[in-house]
C-alpha cells in the first residue's frame, strides 16, 4: 500500500488531487488543512460517502482509503521532525513513510490577498522552509512544489514589454523581482527544492500554474465571481480595473495532468510552466461568460481594486517539446463548465 500526503488538502488544489489520486489509484491519502481557507471534505466530497473520526482523524470512503487531519501544517510538519512515528504513535495508523507528498500549503487568496495583506502572505516562507527541511529528512519517493507564475519578473508583464513568459526567465544568478510577498516566497520555495534536489538527493518537480480555475473554485478568485455575475445577469457588469489586464487560463483538470506527468520526469528541482499560452483578457472572459447567459450588459469599470500585472501568460514550447504535453480543456469549454454551476448555485 502507497501512502501519499498533501498538506493543504482541502484547498482549491489540494482537495481536486485529493479526489484525483483516489479515484485513480488503489493508494491511501493522508491530508491536513487547518481550514482557514479550504473548506471541510463534507462540502466537496459526494454528499453519502461514509465517514468516521477516530483519535482525531477523519476517514472518507468504504475503504477508508481518504484520511483527514485538521491541523496547520507547520504543526505536523515539526511534530513530525521530532519523531519519525509521530503519525503511529499519536493516530495509530501504521504510515512510516510518504510515497508522494504534495505540498499545497499556503497562505492564499487572490488579488485582494497578495495586495491587502502582503506580511500575512510571508507566512509562506515560514510554511515552505519547515516543509523542504522535513523533506530532506524523511526521503518521500518524489515531492511536488507549486509555485507560481507570480514568481516571474514584473518588469516582463507590463503594458509596454508583456512577453510570453518562459521557465529560462527565472535565473537564480540574475534576479528580476517577483509579484509582491507571494512570489517572493514562491521563488524562495523554488530554489529550496532545487537544494533539496541537489544536496539531499531528494526526488522534487516545481511547477508554475498560470491562471488555473475550475468549478469549485471560491469567489476571491476572478473567474468564478465573474461567472457568478453572469448568472445573475447583472447589469452594468462590474470589473476590476479596466478589464484589459490579461492571465492565461488553465482549468484544474489540465494542471493535474501535466503535474503528475512532470512527477514522472523531472526529479531535479526544475520548474516547469503550467499554462495554455494564450493571453486573455477579463473583457473577453466577460464576453464569454455573458454570451453563455445571453445577455450584452454595460460594464463597470472598478479603478480602485487590485489589479496586479498587465499581463501574464505562458512560452509552453519546453513543456510541449519535452513533456509532450498540452491542455486539452478549452478556454470556452472549461468556462461553460464553471457557468453551468454557478447558474445551478445562483440561480
Amino acid at each position: 500500500m502507497n501512502y501519499h500526503l498533501i498538506t493543504g488538502g482541502c484547498g482549491f488544489v489540494g482537495r481536486n488531487f485529493v479526489k484525483r489520486i483516489y479515484n485513480t489509484t488503489d493508494d491511501t491519502i493522508f491530508f491536513i488543512d487547518d481550514l482557514s481557507v479550504g473548506t471541510h471534505p463534507s462540502t466537496w466530497l459526494p454528499e453519502n460517502i461514509p465517514n468516521r473520526k477516530e483519535n482525531g482523524l477523519e476517514f472518507f470512503g468504504d475503504d477508508e482509503r481518504m484520511v483527514f487531519l485538521k491541523q496547520d501544517a507547520r504543526y505536523f510538519i515539526r511534530a513530525m521532525l521530532d519523531n519519525d512515528n509521530h503519525i503511529k504513535d499519536n493516530y495509530g495508523l501504521n504510515i512510516t513513510h510518504f510515497t508522494d507528498v504534495f505540498h499545497f500549503a499556503a497562505i492564499v487568496g487572490g488579488r485582494a490577498k497578495i495586495d491587502g495583506d502582503p506580511m500575512l502572505v510571508a507566512l509562506d516562507l515560514s510554511i515552505d522552509a519547515e516543509f523542504f527541511l522535513w523533506v530532506c529528512r524523511h526521503k518521500p519517493n518524489r515531492t511536488l512544489y507549486p509555485s507560481s507564475s507570480a514568481a516571474y519578473p514584473v518588469d516582463l508583464q507590463t503594458e509596454s514589454d508583456a512577453i510570453a513568459l518562459s521557465e529560462s526567465d527565472i535565473d537564480f544568478k540574475n534576479m528580476g523581482q517577483p509579484d509582491m510577498t507571494y512570489g517572493w516566497s514562491k521563488l524562495t520555495g523554488e530554489y529550496l527544492a532545487y537544494i533539496a534536489a541537489k544536496y539531499y538527493d531528494v526526488s522534487v518537480t516545481c511547477i508554475r500554474p498560470f491562471s488555473g480555475y475550475g468549478e469549485d473554485q471560491d469567489l476571491s478568485y476572478p473567474i468564478p465571481a465573474i461567472a457568478r455575475r453572469a448568472a445573475l445577469k447583472e447589469n452594468p457588469f462590474e470589473v476590476w480595473g479596466t478589464g484589459k489586464q490579461g492571465r492565461d487560463f488553465v482549468h484544474i483538470d489540465d494542471v493535474m495532468d501535466c503535474t503528475l506527468l512532470a512527477m514522472d520526469k523531472i526529479t531535479d528541482g526544475r520548474a516547469i510552466n503550467i499554462g495554455s499560452g494564450k493571453l486573455t483578457n477579463f473583457l473577453q472572459i466577460i464576453d464569454v461568460f455573458t454570451s453563455f447567459a445571453g445577455y450584452d450588459p454595460d460594464i463597470k469599470q472598478l479603478l480602485d481594486k487590485p489589479v496586479g500585472v498587465h499581463a501574464r501568460y505562458a512560452n509552453m514550447d519546453y513543456v510541449n517539446d519535452e513533456l509532450d504535453w498540452k491542455p486539452n480543456i478549452s478556454l470556452e469549454e472549461g468556462m461553460r463548465r464553471v457557468y453551468d454551476i454557478a447558474v445551478q448555485k445562483y440561480t
